[in-house]
């Protein structure tokens, strides 16, 4: 029989930059990055910036380095342009920035969505995570439902872990 181990880290407050993609979301009507910030401040996270900014892959780009020189930022988090629409590039945008992928964000967010809520069409999500500068970025789809699955079961989990592991080095 296998040993399983559990790695857990004190849970501390991460930083983080919130960013909508859309080119139709406003203030008023951005459900979803105001329930990301909602649950990152249930967990005693801190939102730095909320932006929405149009599903264009210059300004997602300007706007994701932006966050990775901000001292301020250790986490990106995005919402929506996820699909496989034409309008849909935030993914190329990060794929683009990133050094290294965690896979298992997109993997495991797909099957949740597959077996928790929309099946089969989980496919067409290509939801991502990676990691630049010591910070993650995680791309998650704009509809409300897939942020509640994505913060509650996997960012919210282990973002502390993540931040921790990124920046083990420097303590």
């Amino acid at each position: 029989m296998g040993l399983i181990c559990v790695h857990r880290v004190k849970k501390r407050s991460v930083h983080c930059l919130i960013v909508t993609v859309s080119d139709t979301r406003t203030v008023d009507t951005d459900k979803s990055g105001k329930l990301i910030r909602e649950l990152l401040e249930q967990n005693e996270h801190k939102c730095v910036n909320h932006v929405i900014v149009p599903d264009d892959m210059d300004t997602i780009e300007q706007i994701i380095q932006q966050g990775l020189i901000n001292e301020q930022v250790e986490a990106i988090l995005l919402t929506g342009g996820t699909g496989i629409s034409v309008r849909d590039v935030t993914i190329e945008v990060v794929e683009k920035i990133i050094e290294k992928e965690i896979p298992g964000f997109g993997e495991i967010f797909r099957m949740l969505s597959y077996t928790e809520d929309i099946g089969s069409a989980a496919m067409m999500s290509r939801a991502i995570a990676g990691v630049k500068n010591s910070k993650v970025i995680i791309a998650m789809p704009g509809s409300s439902g897939a942020v509640k699955l994505a913060m509650g079961k996997l960012i919210l989990p282990e973002i502390s872990h993540i931040i921790y592991e990124l920046n083990k080095d420097k303590i």
